[in-house]
């Protein structure tokens, strides 16, 4: 009998041992699944310097300017199949340099937001 009771003495420790390595295991991929969500709900942050990895509804929400300022400024058709292109995809389809593309749009910014608002 004490050869049993110390039989399941052992396998109740062992279980308790991996119930604690899963517990832990299990709280570490929260925690990192809770870090790398939190990152994809933040917004644009509001003026961040226009990079060729945007895409044009991204610069429109960081600069706070409606999507028809950065669609004119890109000559952008507006077909509405939602496709996310970047700056750099559009420079090459355009055939000019990314930079290119930002100056204009820099441009373009700029005079939406010196024009007179009723």
């Amino acid at each position: 009998m004490a050869e049993t009771s110390h039989h399941m003495r052992l396998i109740r420790r062992m279980l308790v041992g991996v119930l604690a390595v899963a517990a832990i295991a299990a709280a570490v991929f929260a925690i990192r699944l809770a870090t790398s969500t939190a990152n994809w709900r933040q917004p644009p942050q509001p003026f961040e310097p226009i990079a060729a990895w945007m895409t044009p509804r991204y610069v429109a929400r960081s600069w706070q300017v409606p999507p028809e300022v950065v669609a004119d400024a890109l000559a952008l058709q507006r077909d509405g199949n939602g496709r996310r292109i970047t700056l750099s995809e559009l420079a090459a389809q355009q055939g000019v340099e990314p930079e290119a593309l930002i100056v204009t749009l820099v441009d373009a910014i700029t005079a939406y937001r010196d024009q007179p608002r009723d």
